[in-house]
């Protein structure tokens, strides 16, 4: 069986020593391990001025084209023997082969530019999204005067959408995370004879923080950048411009049904998160501990004042809000481009995420003294 592999042997010559091509120089030969390595070591100790044989080589592409052109500066070598098919590739690589740009020096002016261009970028976010906010409370106020021209039944599609198809993720990872949650506490009680703390340790950790925050951090991932790319698809396809020639208001029939609809749907799913929660948690603590549900669900109202579940709803409808407001305010700010669609989406889950964290460090700041 021929040997397939690329490699370089020198060959003698009347004119001196000439590099002969052999093997198949192609994307695939390249792919096998050690191949390509080999072969720039080869490569780096071959004289591009020299003569070389293309003639011998049982295959050529362009991938191996590129990476003899490379080697040889960009140019032709004073000689060099190929075959017609072998050259016509070569002249193909030499006719679309572009020198790769210039990098740009680091300065402190481009620096200085840099930083101020991204302080603007912020502040003009920060603009928007105040303005967001106010024209939802006047929106607020317009529909409190004239419900009959509310959007009902945008707002309850999107309540199902929202709320009712993401109960099964929600309740899968909040069941999980109880039983995680669980076992590590466990472990740690056991050692001091406290078993019967996980009770406490659980209610005030899922009901005061964790459910809320999963279930928001959840919502944001699912649903924030589902917000962001609707809108976003619609400035695509001009349908935002449609909107505006037929004087239909952007923030009063996109905005305002979605942000009700993630503050009704958001402490929902909290409270559904959270029982899931408790449900894996008071699994683990049966195996793991003893505690039978029983006595969980007895404790449990015992450990946990109802102060916890009022914050977790209260966050929760904050959370909501916040998230509705950041995905439209990034789809709307899309630029008709496809590109400008996939960055809007990416940024609106990296914010929401993050604005969710902060307000929840926020919360437990301010209302530290609330339930416990």
């Amino acid at each position: 069986m021929p040997d397939t592999t690329p490699r370089i042997e020198q060959q003698p010559a009347a004119d001196g020593s000439r590099l002969r091509v052999m093997g198949q120089w192609t994307a695939a030969q390249f792919a096998r391990p050690q191949v390509l390595k080999d072969l720039a070591a080869s490569l780096k100790g071959a004289d591009a001025r020299q003569g070389w044989d293309l003639s011998q080589a049982d295959q050529l592409d362009h991938v191996g084209a590129q990476l003899l052109w490379d080697h040889w500066g960009h140019q032709w070598p004073p000689q060099v023997e190929v075959a017609p098919a072998q050259r016509a590739v070569m002249e193909r690589v030499e006719k679309f082969t572009v020198a790769p740009p210039e990098r740009c020096k680091a300065s402190w002016r481009r620096s200085y530019l840099s930083v101020g261009g991204a302080v603007l970028r912020t502040i003009g976010h920060l603009r928007s999204f105040v303005r967001l906010i106010g024209q939802l409370a006047i929106n607020l106020v317009r529909l409190a005067k004239a419900p009959h021209e509310g959007p009902w039944r945008d707002l309850s599609g999107h309540l199902y959408r929202i709320g009712a198809t993401a109960l099964p993720i929600t309740a899968l990872v909040g069941f999980l995370i109880g039983v995680v949650l669980a076992y590590l506490t466990s472990q740690q009680l056991r050692q001091f004879g406290a078993d019967a703390y996980i009770v406490n340790i659980l209610g005030i950790a899922l009901i005061r923080e964790l459910g809320p925050m999963l279930a928001a951090i959840l919502i944001a991932g699912r649903s924030g950048s589902s917000i962001t790319a609707q809108i976003g698809v619609m400035r695509v396809t001009e349908e935002l411009d449609a909107m505006r020639v037929m004087g239909i208001s952007h923030s009063f029939r996109l905005v305002m049904p979605r942000a009700m609809a993630l503050a009704i749907a958001m402490p929902l799913i909290s409270v559904w998160t959270t029982l899931c929660a408790l449900a894996g948690g008071m699994l683990a603590a049966d195996i793991s501990l003893g505690i039978t549900p029983t006595f969980f669900i007895n404790a449990l109202p015992q450990a946990v004042s109802p102060g916890n579940l009022w914050l977790a709803c209260s966050k929760s409808v904050v959370f909501g809000i916040l998230i509705a407001l950041i995905g439209c305010h990034f789809g709307l700010r899309v630029k008709p481009n496809t590109q400008s669609l996939g960055e809007g989406t990416t940024s609106s889950v990296v914010t929401s995420i993050t604005v969710v964290i902060l307000v929840d460090a926020l919360f437990a700041v301010l209302f530290k003294e609330v339930g416990l």
